[in-house]
């Protein structure tokens, strides 16, 4: 049957999904539009660093008498309304302060407003123009080989080294390039600035010679700026993976979660705990999911309610007519003294007792097997693990005379548990030994830090690997040395590790290492008495 779009869990996730690549677009224009943005204001930056540096360095060196006449030359080059004025009159920022402090050009548009403080001084050089156009190019490379000229040959190197040159790559010729025409030569040698065109991209470079010198200024390819920089570009697309893979990451965390807790009712109600349910949030897939999860655990809860019920009141029934069986062959037994009739009595009598045994430790069973196996319902008391191994030896000793049933040295023990059940799963590991043990039954006490360990061991025939977990399930004999003509119902080891189950331990088995036959393990972890 379709559901529901609406009700779709894999939906919601593409939908959600589609949501954060929504997000992480309009995060993409917005960091773009804002380093794009940075981008126009550096390159507004280089581009007017050249003819500020050259400004500011002419200014910082010239007397203050000459700085007038300086300031209407550059402007009438320029194209700019030029103003010096005192950096404390200036109102800035802290980070344009900043800015100006290391000598950077701070660019403002619309219209274009250039600041850069003089070189050692207090002193702010300010430009206002319309917009930078072609007179401003060639006014900064005409001031510029006006201020070569002033300068000795063997210093102009180094003086164009010391300029912010910013988008202006400059070179200082001695001769003029092969590819000029006789007309471009023309235009040089009449101090005119000399606009050259690459193919590539149309890169500018501007051509112009030093007056009354064999010596030419080429400034360019002079950068456009139409790119933008690596060192932009990567933190945008990083921090787009970041915030998608953080989004992405919330809504696989939710679906986990839920998940998870499926997962952990599953465990619980594998350890015995039926009562336990999953909390349904929607009715998506995995609440749907959620509450078939609960019906299951509903129906599995009922049944084995009703099997258990079951399981005691027919035993319970069982014990009646056991009864009276036992209490008819007594009486038939003391009316007659023939001796085949009194041998077949007795024998009667031993399966009476035989069947009685079964029905007990089939109750036994269900009582274990019911919603209480994590031990919520087991009155707790401190037990004297060596008292309680020495009343196993001393109740069943009598019963196996052939057998040396002994309590290895050890340490003292005690341990938080249930003294009833936890000397009952002794006894029947220890009884089940002595059914298969040849001569000897030893048990150890095994005290560490976070739980206790009895061992018991014997010298008989041992089990086999592959039998090993077997042997745990209900009603499970092993064929030939350990067969049904030895006695024990298969409930007896299912009860222990029941027993175990209840107190938050296991039981396991392996080869003893002393004894050659059967090992089998308690283990038991300790518990903080309650104050």
């Amino acid at each position: 049957m379709q559901r529901p779009l609406s009700h779709s869990s894999f939906l919601k996730f593409y939908l959600l999904l589609g949501l954060a690549l929504c997000i992480v677009l309009l995060i993409a224009l917005g960091g773009r539009s804002i380093i794009e943005q940075v981008r126009r204001e550096d390159h507004r930056e280089q581009l007017a660093a050249l003819p500020m540096s050259l400004m500011t360095r002419q200014l910082a060196d010239a007397a203050e008498n000459e700085r007038e006449w300086l300031i209407n030359h550059f402007a009438e080059r320029l194209g700019m309304h030029l103003t010096l004025r005192r950096i404390s009159e200036v109102k800035l920022g802290y980070f344009a302060a900043k800015r100006i402090e290391r000598g950077s050009v701070l660019v403002a548009e619309e219209p274009w407003r250039l600041r850069q403080r003089l070189p050692d001084s207090q002193w702010l050089l300010e430009a206002t123009l319309p917009v930078w156009s072609e007179r401003q190019w060639q006014g900064s490379i005409v001031l510029l080989g006006e201020w070569l000229a002033t300068l000795p040959s063997e210093e102009r190197e180094a003086s164009l080294a010391a300029l912010r040159s910013g988008s202006w790559p400059l070179l200082l010729l001695t001769t003029l390039p092969d590819n000029l025409t006789n007309q471009q030569q023309g235009q040089l040698a009449l101090g005119n600035v000399l606009t050259l065109l690459t193919s590539e991209k149309l890169a500018i470079s501007l051509l112009y010679q030093v007056p009354n010198e064999e010596a030419w200024i080429m400034a360019g390819p002079v950068a456009h700026g139409d790119r933008l920089p690596m060192n932009l570009q990567l933190p945008l697309l990083i921090g787009g993976m970041v915030v998608l893979c953080l989004i992405i990451y919330l809504i696989m965390r939710r679906i986990e979660t839920r998940m998870a807790r499926l997962e952990l009712a599953a465990t619980r109600i594998a350890s015995g705990r039926l009562e336990t349910r999953v909390k349904v949030e929607s009715d998506d897939f995995l609440g749907r999911l959620g509450m078939a999860f609960n019906g299951m655990a509903s129906q599995v809860q009922t049944l084995l309610r009703g099997q258990q019920e079951m399981i005691r009141a027919v035993s319970h029934e069982l014990r009646t007519p056991v009864a009276r069986i036992r209490f008819a062959v007594q009486m038939v037994e003391d009316m007659t003294d023939q001796p085949a009739i009194r041998r077949q009595l007795q024998g009667i009598d031993a399966d009476i007792a035989e069947l009685d045994e079964l029905v007990d430790e089939i109750l036994t069973y269900a009582r274990l097997g019911g919603e209480t196996v994590n031990g919520a319902e087991l009155e707790m008391a401190l037990v004297d693990c060596r008292a309680m191994a020495e009343r196993v030896i001393d109740t069943l000793a009598p019963l196996h005379k052939e057998l040396t049933l002994s309590l290895a040295e050890g340490p003292e023990i005690e341990l938080l548990a249930e003294p009833r059940y936890l000397q009952r799963a002794l006894q029947n590991l220890v009884g089940n030994a002595c059914r298969y043990g040849k001569k000897h039954i030893t048990i150890r006490l095994w005290s560490e830090d976070h739980l206790v360990r009895i061992d018991v061991e014997d010298d008989g025939p041992g089990i086999p690997f592959e039998a090993r977990v077997d042997i745990f399930k209900p009603f499970t004999r092993l064929d030939d040395s350990r067969a049904r003509s030895l006695g024990g119902y298969g409930l007896g080891l299912s009860i222990v590790q029941k027993i175990m189950a209840g107190h938050g331990g296991s039981v396991t088995v392996d080869a003893s290492p002393t004894l050659g036959g059967a090992r089998f393990t308690l283990l038991i972890p300790r518990r903080e008495p309650l104050a």
